[in-house]
């Protein structure tokens, strides 16, 4: 069976991603794994069903820095589903309440979905679906 095992993000602040997505998604940290002789720091965070999210700093590298929300090519947005259009329209009031960007929604889309996106932290694109 083949399935995505996480996806990774690069930050200049750990904790920061950490509280994020263990505040308003559930996630559960692990602990730091740190590399010093490539100064390079990583934390797991694991959800419910299996998924789990790595956030890494360098120390050594300089990556990228693209506009907050930025649509660009490659990966451009995590989709976090919570289970119920009520649940999109809580978490997204509560996100924007605690001051973060809502970009889009919450609405339903061409495809079917019910969804907002916020921008988490660090600027990338966050679908919350139902």
């Amino acid at each position: 069976m083949i399935r995505i095992e996480h996806v990774a993000f690069w930050t200049e602040d750990l904790d920061r991603l950490v509280v994020f997505y263990s505040t308003y998604f559930g996630a559960m940290p692990g602990a730091t794994y740190t590399n010093a002789a490539k100064g390079f720091e990583s934390r797991f965070l694991s959800f419910d069903g299996g998924a789990r999210l790595e956030v890494m700093r360098s120390s050594m590298l300089e990556p990228v820095k693209h506009e907050r929300g930025a649509q660009r090519l490659g990966l451009t947005h995590l989709a976090v589903s919570v289970g119920s259009q009520q649940r999109v329209d809580e978490l997204t009031d509560r996100l924007k309440q605690d001051g973060f960007e809502v970009v889009d929604g919450p609405r339903h889309t061409g495809d079917g979905y019910y969804e907002s996106v916020v921008l988490d932290p660090d600027g990338n694109r966050i679908e919350i679906t139902a």
